[in-house]
Protein backbone atom coordinates (compact mmCIF):
# COMPACT_ATOMS: atom_id res chain seq x y z
CA UNK A 1 0.00 0.00 0.00
CA UNK A 2 1.51 2.97 -1.02
CA UNK A 3 2.02 5.85 1.54
CA UNK A 4 0.74 8.98 1.92
CA UNK A 5 2.73 12.03 0.23
CA UNK A 6 0.78 14.89 1.94
CA UNK A 7 2.78 14.61 5.75
CA UNK A 8 3.83 17.47 8.03
CA UNK A 9 6.92 19.08 8.03
CA UNK A 10 9.33 20.63 9.76
CA UNK A 11 8.83 24.41 7.16
CA UNK A 12 7.65 27.12 8.58
CA UNK A 13 4.73 28.06 7.82
CA UNK A 14 6.00 32.04 8.11
CA UNK A 15 8.41 31.47 5.57
CA UNK A 16 6.10 29.33 3.37
CA UNK A 17 4.17 32.39 3.56
CA UNK A 18 6.22 35.12 2.90
CA UNK A 19 7.56 33.43 -0.65
CA UNK A 20 3.66 33.80 -1.46
CA UNK A 21 4.17 36.22 -4.95
CA UNK A 22 0.34 37.66 -4.48
CA UNK A 23 0.19 40.19 -2.05
CA UNK A 24 -3.44 39.86 -1.43
CA UNK A 25 -3.19 36.28 -1.03
CA UNK A 26 -0.45 36.31 1.29
CA UNK A 27 -2.08 38.82 3.33
CA UNK A 28 -5.10 36.77 3.23
CA UNK A 29 -2.98 33.68 4.15
CA UNK A 30 -1.84 35.37 7.57
CA UNK A 31 -5.53 36.52 7.97
CA UNK A 32 -6.50 32.73 7.93
CA UNK A 33 -3.63 31.14 9.94
CA UNK A 34 -4.78 34.16 12.82
CA UNK A 35 -8.15 32.91 12.21
CA UNK A 36 -7.56 29.21 12.21
CA UNK A 37 -5.70 29.22 15.00
CA UNK A 38 -7.90 31.29 17.08
CA UNK A 39 -10.82 28.45 16.03
CA UNK A 40 -8.79 25.12 16.88
CA UNK A 41 -6.03 26.49 19.17
CA UNK A 42 -3.60 24.39 16.85
CA UNK A 43 -0.08 25.96 15.79
CA UNK A 44 -0.28 26.15 12.18
CA UNK A 45 1.93 23.06 10.65
CA UNK A 46 3.13 23.35 6.81
CA UNK A 47 2.04 19.98 5.23
CA UNK A 48 3.77 18.67 2.24
CA UNK A 49 4.74 21.55 0.58
CA UNK A 50 2.08 23.95 -0.11
CA UNK A 51 -0.65 22.89 2.76
CA UNK A 52 -0.79 24.68 6.19
CA UNK A 53 -2.43 22.69 8.49
CA UNK A 54 -4.09 22.74 12.06
CA UNK A 55 -4.36 19.76 14.21
CA UNK A 56 -4.63 16.03 12.44
CA UNK A 57 -6.90 13.47 12.67
CA UNK A 58 -5.82 9.56 12.09
CA UNK A 59 -8.40 7.58 9.83
CA UNK A 60 -8.71 4.26 8.68
CA UNK A 61 -10.98 3.45 5.47
CA UNK A 62 -12.56 0.13 4.98
CA UNK A 63 -9.80 -0.90 2.34
CA UNK A 64 -7.72 -0.63 5.03
CA UNK A 65 -5.73 1.65 3.75
CA UNK A 66 -4.90 4.35 6.56
CA UNK A 67 -3.17 7.69 7.29
CA UNK A 68 -2.79 11.21 8.93
CA UNK A 69 -4.68 14.24 7.78
CA UNK A 70 -4.97 17.70 8.91
CA UNK A 71 -8.39 18.80 11.06
CA UNK A 72 -8.49 21.82 9.16
CA UNK A 73 -6.48 23.64 6.83
CA UNK A 74 -5.57 25.88 3.67
CA UNK A 75 -3.65 26.56 0.75
CA UNK A 76 -2.54 29.59 -0.74
CA UNK A 77 -2.81 28.51 -4.54
CA UNK A 78 -2.28 30.63 -7.34
CA UNK A 79 -5.75 31.43 -8.69
CA UNK A 80 -7.33 31.52 -4.94
CA UNK A 81 -7.51 30.25 -1.56
CA UNK A 82 -8.31 26.54 -1.43
CA UNK A 83 -9.94 25.70 2.27
CA UNK A 84 -9.98 21.95 3.07
CA UNK A 85 -12.04 19.87 5.51
CA UNK A 86 -14.20 22.07 6.09
CA UNK A 87 -17.38 19.64 5.12
CA UNK A 88 -19.31 22.69 3.32
CA UNK A 89 -21.86 19.67 1.98
CA UNK A 90 -23.22 19.63 5.82
CA UNK A 91 -23.72 23.19 5.90
CA UNK A 92 -26.06 24.18 3.34
CA UNK A 93 -27.46 27.04 5.26
CA UNK A 94 -23.92 28.50 6.03
CA UNK A 95 -22.92 28.06 2.70
CA UNK A 96 -25.51 30.11 1.33
CA UNK A 97 -24.51 32.93 3.51
CA UNK A 98 -20.62 32.70 3.14
CA UNK A 99 -20.56 35.22 -0.03
CA UNK A 100 -18.39 34.63 -3.55
CA UNK A 101 -16.50 30.74 -3.61
CA UNK A 102 -16.65 27.41 -5.83
CA UNK A 103 -16.30 24.42 -4.33
CA UNK A 104 -14.60 20.92 -5.52
CA UNK A 105 -14.87 17.43 -4.51
CA UNK A 106 -13.92 18.06 -0.86
CA UNK A 107 -12.34 22.04 -1.08
CA UNK A 108 -14.07 25.22 -0.86
CA UNK A 109 -12.38 27.86 -2.82
CA UNK A 110 -12.65 31.41 -2.11
CA UNK A 111 -10.40 34.21 -4.16
CA UNK A 112 -9.95 36.64 -1.43
CA UNK A 113 -11.35 37.14 1.79
CA UNK A 114 -13.53 40.26 1.11
CA UNK A 115 -15.63 38.17 -1.20
CA UNK A 116 -16.62 36.50 1.61
CA UNK A 117 -18.40 36.78 4.99
CA UNK A 118 -15.62 35.90 7.44
CA UNK A 119 -17.95 35.46 10.60
CA UNK A 120 -19.83 32.86 8.41
CA UNK A 121 -16.47 31.34 6.79
CA UNK A 122 -15.25 31.49 10.78
CA UNK A 123 -18.40 29.45 11.77
CA UNK A 124 -18.07 26.87 8.72
CA UNK A 125 -14.54 25.96 9.90
CA UNK A 126 -15.70 25.69 13.58
CA UNK A 127 -18.51 23.66 12.94
CA UNK A 128 -16.14 21.16 10.66
CA UNK A 129 -13.49 21.16 12.79
CA UNK A 130 -15.12 20.16 15.51
CA UNK A 131 -16.80 17.34 13.49
CA UNK A 132 -13.80 16.13 12.54
CA UNK A 133 -12.25 16.10 16.22
CA UNK A 134 -15.11 14.09 17.43
CA UNK A 135 -15.75 11.75 14.54
CA UNK A 136 -12.49 10.51 14.61
CA UNK A 137 -11.71 10.66 18.24
CA UNK A 138 -8.58 12.92 18.08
Amino acid sequence: MSENKTKPTNVSVHAFLDAVENETRRKDSYALVGLMHKITGEDPVLWGNSLIGFGSYHYTYDSGREGDMLAAGFSPRKQNLAIYNTGFTRYPELMEKLGKHKTGKSCLYINTLADINLEVLSELIKVAYHHIKTKYNS
